[in-house]
């Protein structure tokens, strides 16, 4: 469900800098998690501006921290269609974590990135508030056959050239977005977590 993001800046930091006319300045974050800050790009009446967001929001509604909407159903549903049509932001990162549990009943934790480590740009949506930060979660979607050997949703990533679409775009272009991109992409193995021990009585 995507819940740890990877931020090498540098990286990041040039892409923005060379794709939206952005001078972006983040700290690196091997391991963002929710209610984290997140650097997010926004556009705004003179072109792009950086913002930074607190990962996930609770509705009245929720007794949980939601921190992903489906992309399949964003545009319909009532917690989240608002942000969609009018509030929409976008994540560089250098990639994402996801674990798989193995016959050995160790979790397996995997690292998504681009083969050539080039940054990923993930679909978000954004929430005002008004005694604290503003809100977002990201947008997951079914998975490319690739990530689905570790997991059965993924980030909904953007192409760079669609990133300006999804940021300022009209309703209808954005729905061949809401789909799993044709991008390559590298999952590196990291620590394998201890098998857990039973009690003994």
């Amino acid at each position: 469900m995507c819940g740890r993001i990877d931020i090498l800046p540098n990286k990041i930091s040039d892409a923005v800098k060379a794709g939206f006319d952005v001078e972006w300045e983040s700290r690196e974050n091997r391991d963002l998690r929710p209610t984290q800050q997140v650097d997010t790009l926004q556009a705004e009446s003179q072109g792009f501006t950086q913002v930074r967001l607190q990962w996930g929001i609770q509705p009245s509604w929720s007794k949980q921290l939601l921190i992903n909407a489906q992309a399949e159903t964003v545009a319909t549903k009532m917690t989240f269609r608002e942000a969609f049509r009018s509030r929409r932001c976008v994540i560089p990162c250098s990639g994402w974590y996801e674990w798989k549990i193995l016959e050995s009943g160790q979790k397996q934790k995997f690292r998504f990135h681009a083969p050539d480590e080039s940054p990923l740009f993930m679909a978000g949506i954004w929430f005002p508030e008004t005694d604290s930060t503003n809100r977002l979660v990201t947008l997951t979607t079914h998975p490319t056959p690739q990530c689905a050997q570790i997991h059965h949703r993924m980030p909904l990533l953007l192409p760079p050239d669609e990133v300006t679409t999804w940021l300022n775009g009209p309703l209808p272009k954005l729905e061949p977005l809401l789909k799993a991109p044709l991008l390559s992409l590298a999952l590196q193995p990291e620590e394998l977590a201890p098998v857990q021990q039973p009690f003994l009585f």
